[in-house]
């Protein structure tokens, strides 16, 4: 019965320290949705009696106004995980808002970089590039319109 219960106390121990493992890999920061999952404001597959929704505009809904996007500056999006920045006047860039180190949401733009909160990093408003580590990669560019003083995704 002894060894029984010795084998049950390693199995144990063992399971424990697995656990304990598997939960000092988990990501941290803010966490980035899964890229297979739907988007929250798309709806589901699903046969419904309802008559169709109509579609929105073609051009969306503006990000913001032309003038609220300071030039040599940026504002971060973190609903749509956009950065938009004006590196020079009248030249609009927009990149996703998701650090490449760790997955966090960007926070500012300040000192002509974008800057991530979590580890440090920052990136050029120019064109993403990482300006600071530790971030290994660059912001992917997003395509933006900018039409009647209107910053809009493409």
């Amino acid at each position: 019965m002894t060894d029984t219960t010795r084998r049950m106390m390693m199995l144990g121990a063992g399971g424990a320290g697995l656990t304990a493992f598997l939960t000092a890999c988990a990501s941290y920061g803010t966490p980035t949705t899964d890229a297979n999952a739907a988007p929250a404001d798309e709806p589901a597959d699903e046969e419904t009696s309802a008559a169709p929704k109509k579609k929105s505009s073609a051009k969306g809904k503006a990000l913001a106004d032309a003038s609220d996007i300071e030039v040599g500056g940026g504002k971060v999006f973190a609903a749509q995980k956009v950065v938009v920045t004006q590196p020079t006047e009248g030249d609009f860039k927009a990149f996703t808002a998701v650090c490449t180190h760790a997955g966090c949401t960007v926070a500012t733009v300040q000192n002509k970089t974008i800057n991530c909160p979590c580890h440090g990093s920052k990136f050029s408003i120019e064109d993403g590039s990482v300006a600071d580590g530790p971030a290994p990669e660059p912001l992917k560019e997003k395509k933006i319109t900018v039409d009647g003083g209107k910053i809009r995704l493409a």
